[in-house]
């Protein structure tokens, strides 16, 4: 690895690649990778450092242990940091900050799943811009059996994974679905053998890495502003088009092309 860290006590591990993939694994497999409170608050810090100090242009987030990505919140917890409604608010604000960190990341986030992929850890898997499981994930939101209700951002990412109807069956009945059943729903992009899974992700990764990293940035941004975002996301993101047509990369990009090579793009 380039460079590589940890936060949350060692409970999340991080790593950016020299071909710039950058890496988050989960890192409590003894609790199937449930995250506590700290670990949940230090996923923005996680990313920024991969996106922000470290210029990854893809993240992958799976779990340790090579069984579970994410068993969700740990529940031992609640009792006292989501004991109320008062309590149940600042706790979540920490849930929402990892999901909109992921959400809104500059660079696009795989989610590699494996196991069991549950409550929060569905919804950071949701949160993601791709996700690939192999077969023996499985996938549910356990609210309704908990009785408390799902976090409230993080339900449109549920919508948009799973589509309306099937986001409310899951969220409604707190069944489980399998890794097919979640992949004929167009939740997974793909489904592997678990031989196979961290040999496709990472060559989608590195393809995408190798990929223009202001186009990537560019395409991230209108996808986010076409799916219902304000007036000041749409201009982001006619913005970071714009910057896209004065970069070397697209003088690069356009001279490759020409030369019948492979463009070697700098993010500048």
């Amino acid at each position: 690895m380039d460079a590589q860290t940890s936060f949350a006590d060692d409970k999340l591990l991080v790593a950016i690649r020299a071909d710039l993939v950058g890496l988050l694994t989960i890192n409590r497999p003894q609790k199937k990778n449930a995250l506590n409170d700290a670990m949940w608050r230090a996923i923005p810090q996680a990313l920024a450092w991969l996106a922000d100090q470290n210029q990854a242009r893809v993240i992958v987030i799976k779990g340790a242990g090579e069984r579970d990505f994410c068993a969700g919140a740990d529940v031992g917890e609640f009792e006292t940091l989501r004991k109320d409604a008062t309590t149940a608010r600042l706790y979540e604000a920490g849930n929402s900050a990892a999901f909109t960190a992921i959400r809104n990341c500059s660079v696009p986030v795989i989610a590699a799943i494996r196991g069991i992929c549950f409550g929060g850890g569905f919804g950071l898997a949701a949160a993601a811009d791709i996700r690939m499981a192999d077969d023996s994930a499985r996938f549910a939101i356990p609210a309704a059996r908990l009785g408390l209700a799902y976090p409230l951002d993080a339900v449109p990412d549920l919508v948009r994974a799973l589509g309306d109807q099937a986001a409310r069956h899951a969220l409604y009945s707190a069944q489980e679905l399998s890794a097919r059943e979640a992949k004929a729903l167009g939740c997974l992009m793909k489904l592997c053998s678990p031989e196979q899974l961290d040999a496709e992700v990472d060559a989608l990764a590195g393809t995408i890495a190798r990929a223009a990293p202001l186009s990537v940035r560019a395409s991230k941004a209108a996808i986010a502003a076409h799916g219902g975002g304000s007036a000041q996301d749409l201009s982001t993101a006619a913005r970071l088009a714009d910057v896209t047509f004065e970069s070397r990369d697209y003088a690069e990009g356009r001279t490759a092309f020409m030369q019948k090579r492979t463009a070697r793009f700098s993010g500048e």
